[in-house]
């Protein structure tokens, strides 16, 4: 079985190819660093290496193998690669995307062309409406009514709720090995079950769920949500680390009790269990204090303006307590503190 991974990053290398190559699938990735091809294709494989707080599971490496790469400028190899695949995935960020899907519409028609059968393709990327801004994009790159119909429908655009937290990788967690990747012990995959064309593939990690747009939203307003409440609080004081920020008393509190409101408001809309919620709450707390990770409070605020656009994490919060009558003085303050965050960065690269 054969696997296409669109993009060699983070997410790319250090969960879904991880995932792919663990439930038996070889693994192509795509990418536009050509310096990182040319070494994923010479070692054929690349450790993952888990941080944790818990000793026994820290620094332990699991070796991907059965992996190879092509240049995203080989537009014919990439095609390539899409016709032949099992399974696809898109780890390429919400920027690239759209530049991603001509190559990937080349790949599928390709495969209708010569008799393939459906393509499912994850979408794991942090952006609003995903399965939508794909199927547009894909759509306008084909060039004809029957291109644009047998794409739509052939291909499965999978929804992802992507939790695993990899921070920005330093040469400590390299150590040596310019492929190794870092990340949380924390490897489950959520998809849109609805959304498969065909049979659901055996993922490991990976669970099928109906609804999925409650697990979309519970990903955005609460681990979303209240990890920039972190990362903003943080930075306000002075901390460095998303760790050190949650061992704050004050800040922690503030971080809990937003996440609280933003709990309440998906229990009600959704009629999900609060229990559930309250015991995710707690588990995310505890994630976001993993030292071990070194999750800086700037790599998590980076980029306020888009995080308060209106359906993103506050303000799409703020409107679901709004819309379920939940009081969210929490994430107001959160919002806040973003946009105090996203004012003085203006400030600083503002022309004088």
């Amino acid at each position: 079985m054969s696997s296409v991974v669109y993009g060699a990053g983070n997410i790319g290398r250090g969960f879904i190819g991880m995932l792919f190559a663990a439930s038996g699938y070889e693994v192509t990735f795509i990418d536009v660093d050509a310096a990182l091809v040319d070494m994923l294709n010479e070692a054929g494989e690349y450790p993952v290496r888990s941080l944790s707080d818990d000793p026994e599971a820290n620094g332990r490496d699991t070796w991907v193998r059965g992996v190879s790469a092509v240049a995203a400028d080989d537009v014919d190899a990439v095609a390539r690669a899409t016709a032949s695949a099992d399974i696809a995935a898109t780890c390429v960020g919400a920027r690239a995307l759209e530049n991603v899907a001509p190559l990937i519409a080349k790949g599928l028609l390709r495969r209708y062309a010569g008799g393939g059968g459906p393509l499912n393709i994850l979408i794991c990327e942090n952006i609003p409406d995903p399965r939508a801004q794909l199927s547009a994009w894909l759509e306008a790159a084909a060039t004809s009514d029957a291109e644009r119909g047998l794409i739509a429908e052939n291909t499965g655009l999978v929804e992802t709720s992507i939790g695993r937290m990899t921070p920005e990788q330093t040469d400590g967690m390299r150590d040596g090995n310019p492929l190794r990747v870092s990340a949380e012990p924390y490897a489950a995959l959520p998809v849109d079950a609805e959304a498969f064309k065909g049979r659901i593939p055996d993922i490991k990690g990976m669970t099928p769920y109906g609804g999925f747009d409650y697990y979309v939203k519970r990903k955005l307003f609460l681990h979303n949500m209240g990890h920039a409440v972190c990362a903003y609080l943080g930075i306000a004081a002075g901390y460095t680390y998303i760790s050190d920020a949650i061992r704050d008393e004050e800040i922690k509190k503030a971080v809990k009790t937003a996440m609280e409101e933003s709990a309440e408001a998906l229990s009600i809309f959704y009629s999900a269990d609060p229990a559930e919620l309250a015991a995710h709450v707690d588990d995310l707390i505890a994630r976001f204090g993993n030292a071990a990770l070194l999750d800086s409070c700037e790599r998590v605020g980076v980029d306020a303006e888009r995080k308060l656009g209106p359906s993103e994490r506050f303000m799409g919060a703020i409107e679901l307590c709004r819309r379920t009558g939940v009081s969210c003085p929490g994430i107001e303050a959160g919002a806040a503190a973003a946009r105090l965050e996203m004012d003085k960065q203006a400030a600083i690269h503002s022309p004088r």
